[in-house]
């Protein structure tokens, strides 16, 4: 014996909803996916040579949250958003220090200070990150980014 559902009002009813939240969660998600990969930095343009340091972690945290960068290549990035106030010895909130920095000299001062100190690694790591800035450079500042 085969039981018709097709026309019993509680399994039409029950197969209308779910196929309304199918298409619905379909529909949440073709629009999440679409804001987020609206939202996705990939190759984001930024001027390096002018940004706060709360700018370059927000950039560097997109580019890894996209797989543009690894947590890796990040180390180098992260190193250049620290403060340290020379007054009281203490880590200078970012979110609070609107001191613009150009990021792609810092880097290059950090490569000379790193050979200088016989630093090969941190010499390669900045140079990475040096690279990674000058690839994402924005196309609206004239800077001479060229490696010296």
């Amino acid at each position: 014996m085969k039981i018709n559902t097709d026309s019993h009002p509680t399994f039409t009813t029950q197969r209308a909803h779910a196929a309304t939240a199918t298409n619905t969660q379909s529909t949440s998600f073709s629009s999440a996916l679409a804001a987020a990969t609206a939202e996705a930095p990939g190759v984001k343009q930024a001027d390096f040579t002018s940004m706060t340091r709360q700018d370059l972690f927000d950039w560097m945290n997109g580019q890894i949250r996209s797989g543009n960068m690894s947590l890796d290549e990040s180390s180098a990035f992260l190193g250049m958003t620290m403060k340290v106030s020379v007054a009281t010895g203490q880590p200078v909130d970012m979110a609070t220090d609107s001191t613009r920095i150009n990021f792609v000299e810092k880097a290059r001062a950090g490569i000379e200070g790193a050979l200088s100190r016989n630093d090969p690694d941190l010499a390669k790591r900045l140079q990475l990150a040096l690279t990674n800035m000058q690839k994402h450079l924005g196309p609206t500042n004239g800077a001479d980014t060229g490696a010296r």
